[in-house]
């Protein structure tokens, strides 16, 4: 499997499943156990809302290269097809390429710029 090959959207669907996986896993290593709690928690970190304003803090501190800002648009561009409910379209589809770009991290097996992602985002949301 090849970024190369696969559309922004692909990119997008693997790339929330990895975000998603490693939001879980860090809120039950902090000891929540409980399904509502972990389903409220995890908004902070999963919601296209929170993750547009992740993508876009961390665009302004040059955090992405040129490369991972041509797979952002490559997601960001993708028409899916849905219209998100409770989402503004332009906020949805930010997040739609912060997800490719974790996708197209996931399948190159850049798992190092995964890790400095989460590193950054953990330490900001702690705050």
């Amino acid at each position: 499997m090849s970024s190369n090959t696969m559309n922004g959207g692909s990119l997008a669907y693997l790339g929330d499943a990895v975000w998603t996986l490693l939001v879980r896993k860090y809120l039950v290593d902090k000891g929540y156990n409980r399904p509502d709690d972990l389903q409220k928690l995890s908004v902070k970190y999963v919601s296209a809302k929170s993750q547009a304003s992740i993508f876009t803090n961390l665009l302004e501190k040059s955090f992405f290269t040129s490369e991972e800002i041509e797979i952002y648009k490559r997601g960001r561009n993708y028409k899916s097809g849905t219209v998100p409910k409770n989402t503004d379209v332009q906020i949805y589809r930010v997040s739609t390429g912060f997800e490719a770009i974790i996708g197209y991290w996931y399948v190159e097996n850049k798992n190092d710029r995964i890790e400095q992602l989460w590193e950054k985002v953990k330490t900001t949301m702690e705050d």
